[in-house]
């Protein structure tokens, strides 16, 4: 896999799609050159996380024109503000929680941009379930394969987050459950806190 800083959103696209297609089908290799990779400042979150939480939304707000007979622009509207509070909460709390756990737990610094790379990355099934599911919904069947977020994270518990051995499975355990977690209990708390969401 031969990445490229890229020039323009045409080929950020493109790149985010390498990525998330990289990970999801060959996690192992695909870590291994994530641990080599260089980014600078927030280049990260600016031409990766963003980006991919952006389709995110907009599969959300286009959603309603698929599988609503009549569209609905305060509907569409809706479940666009849902899509960006659930995402963009539930990478930044999975990160802050797994940073805070990572002294205590695995006797680690504190590294934010470590774990915000890693639950990026990690999170790229979950987000492209979204996406498909959003557009999708007869085949909400494919949810199931969230799961395999567990293995994407234990391959990259070794190579990326530097985890021994005998803790890789208590890592892949915890980190799993708040990257996949978090979002959920953030969108059912807006659906109890917020009415009108619940229709969506």
């Amino acid at each position: 896999i031969v990445i490229f800083a890229p020039q323009t959103k045409k080929e950020m696209y493109k790149e985010i799609i390498k990525w998330v297609l990289a990970i999801i089908m060959q996690p192992a290799k695909s870590w291994e050159i994530l641990s080599h990779k260089e980014e600078k400042g927030d280049e990260f979150l600016s031409r990766f996380v963003y980006p991919l939480i952006g389709l995110v939304i907009l599969a959300a707000f286009l959603g309603v024109m698929f599988t609503r007979r009549e569209f609905d622009v305060a509907l569409a509207l809706k479940a666009a503000i849902r899509a960006l509070v659930y995402s963009i909460g539930g990478f930044y709390i999975s990160s802050y929680l797994l940073n805070e756990i990572w002294p205590g737990v695995f006797h680690r610094v504190k590294d934010m941009k470590l774990w915000q790379h890693f639950v990026g990355y990690a999170s790229v099934l979950m987000y492209t379930l979204d996406i498909v599911l959003t557009l999708l919904p007869d085949f909400f069947f494919l949810r199931i394969f969230v799961l395999y977020t567990f293995y994407i994270v234990w391959e990259g518990a070794a190579p990326y987050m530097q985890v021994e051995e005998n803790d890789r499975m208590k890592f892949v355990i915890i980190t799993t459950m708040v990257i996949l977690a978090i979002p959920y209990l953030i969108d059912k708390a807006m659906t109890i806190l917020i009415p009108g969401l619940a229709a969506v």
